[in-house]
């Protein structure tokens, strides 16, 4: 009898150590994923089905091989600028155009694989602008890339095309006194399908994607409802820039990437002064010249809506209210509260935070640091991460491609010697030094947390073939 009790008491005992070993592995695991599991938990409470399916696969690998088609003034440089500090953090490799190209793939050329710099290859991340070619895309990247994209709704769109390029584009050019009413009321008038960067002009997004941006009346109907069957089969996201934290709430989810990994700042923003209110008649005529790009839009604001419905809109509010306070979290651990001063390019004193301007007719503003800036930041790998979220696209490009080429020539220390970088800029640092910026990440979520997951391990080997159909669109 006493034998029988303590085999009992032992099986007991053994029980209780093993749920009290199970109890701490489960703690530590979601003290590791803390940034992850807490602000998920909370939009978990609402009750939302989907979300206690992503509940384990939040613990997945991040996925790290994505392709972003930048677009035309579509708040994309703000995206790249997200993608750019994602891949430095976790050692990604950034496909970047050849220098000859300057900071885009030879745009409006179609895009060419031949057109990557040699020091950026193989590469887990693709986002500077380009003419899509969705061959010579899966030549170059991996075959479990994710493709996403982002549209703008058509009028907003092509006002700020046209303001922007004014200039530039010739068929905006000759338009007398600069008149967006007079382009639109004869635009045939003005446009010239064949010449230099008529792009601008008409049918930009559609362009954009590699389509025909002057496809015939008789048969545009038909081409553009196959070619938003194909774009929809391509890319696994369509982001729209007038709900932009939304879109980075479906993004978040499809790539399993953490809280941090989706904060920003805007980017490449107009003066109020260039900007033009637009009548209704006019935005009528807006989407009747830019019909392909409407269509579209339509279509793929539509599918946004139906993915955050499935997602369920009380957790999709949740969650953009927990970007939203990281985001100001973020701005307060950079700049000692707020954002530093916009100011037109022309004002900003420091030249790696100096926007590119197209002409002096259009005022695009850019981010001035604020004099106690050494005071605000505890360091200069801090340092670092708080100028990179403001810098802008052409000073990044140019940054990440030293780098990038210096990593290059220290893997291959038998080739030839090539000329080296001026001003050579650290950006895959060692673990020890990135405590001043995982800090600034860390204090930035919505509490306490301890190191985020690593990105996943991508396959990097293959590049010829087509890649397996990405993650589909979620439906209702």
């Amino acid at each position: 009898m006493e034998s029988t009790y303590k085999l009992k008491w032992r099986i007991m005992s053994q029980k209780k150590i093993f749920l009290v070993f199970v109890a701490i592995s489960t703690v530590s695991l979601l003290l590791h994923h803390g940034g992850h599991f807490s602000w998920t938990m909370e939009a978990f409470h609402l009750g939302c089905p989907s979300l206690r399916t992503h509940l384990s696969s939040s613990l997945k690998p991040k996925h790290t091989n994505v392709a972003f088609l930048k677009t035309h003034k579509t708040a994309s440089t703000t995206m790249q600028n997200l993608l750019f500090r994602f891949a430095e953090r976790n050692n990604l490799t950034v496909a970047l155009p050849v220098q000859a190209c300057g900071h885009q793939f030879c745009y409006p050329r179609t895009f060419n694989a031949h057109l990557v710099h040699p020091h950026t290859l193989p590469p887990n991340v693709v986002t500077s602008h380009m003419r899509f070619n969705r061959a010579e895309m899966q030549r170059l990247m991996p075959n479990d890339t994710i493709y996403v994209t982002i549209l703008r709704e058509p009028g907003s769109m092509f006002e700020s095309l046209f303001s922007y390029y004014n200039q530039y584009c010739q068929s905006f050019k000759r338009v007398p006194n600069g008149s967006l009413e007079a382009f639109l009321d004869e635009p045939w008038r003005y446009y010239r399908p064949d010449e230099k960067d008529s792009m601008y002009a008409r049918n930009t997004l559609t362009f954009d994607l590699g389509g025909d941006k002057d496809r015939p009346a008789a048969d545009a109907t038909a081409y553009a409802r196959a070619f938003v069957a194909e774009t929809e089969r391509v890319f696994s996201l369509v982001m729209i820039a007038e709900y932009f934290d939304e879109s980075l709430v479906l993004l978040r989810h499809l790539l399993s990437w953490d809280l941090e990994d989706v904060l920003y700042v805007k980017l490449n923003m107009r003066m109020s002064g260039s900007k033009h209110s637009l009548s209704p008649g006019l935005a009528v005529k807006i989407r009747a010249w830019n019909a392909l790009d409407a269509r579209l839009y339509d279509h793929f604001n539509a599918s946004l809506w139906r993915q955050l419905t499935a997602l369920g809109p009380a957790c999709v509010a949740r969650e953009v209210r927990l970007l939203r306070r990281a985001q100001e979290r973020l701005v307060r651990g950079c700049f000692g509260g707020r954002l530093p001063q916009l100011r037109s390019a022309a004002q900003i004193k420091n030249k790696e935070l100096r926007p590119w301007q197209p002409s002096a007719k259009v005022d695009i503003v850019g981010y001035d640091l604020p004099t106690n800036t050494n005071a605000t930041w505890p360091g200069s790998l801090a340092h670092e991460l708080c100028l990179k979220l403001i810098m802008p696209e052409v000073q990044y490009t140019r940054v990440l491609l030293r780098s990038q080429s210096l990593r290059y020539r220290r893997s291959y220390p038998l080739r030839s010697p090539q000329p080296q970088p001026q001003q050579p800029v650290r950006s895959v640092l060692p673990h020890h030094q990135q405590v001043g910026i995982q800090q600034i990440y860390r204090e930035a979520l919505p509490s306490p947390t301890a190191t985020s997951r690593p990105a996943g391990t991508q396959s990097r080997a293959t590049r010829v073939g087509l890649r397996p159909s990405g993650p589909q669109r979620q439906t209702p």
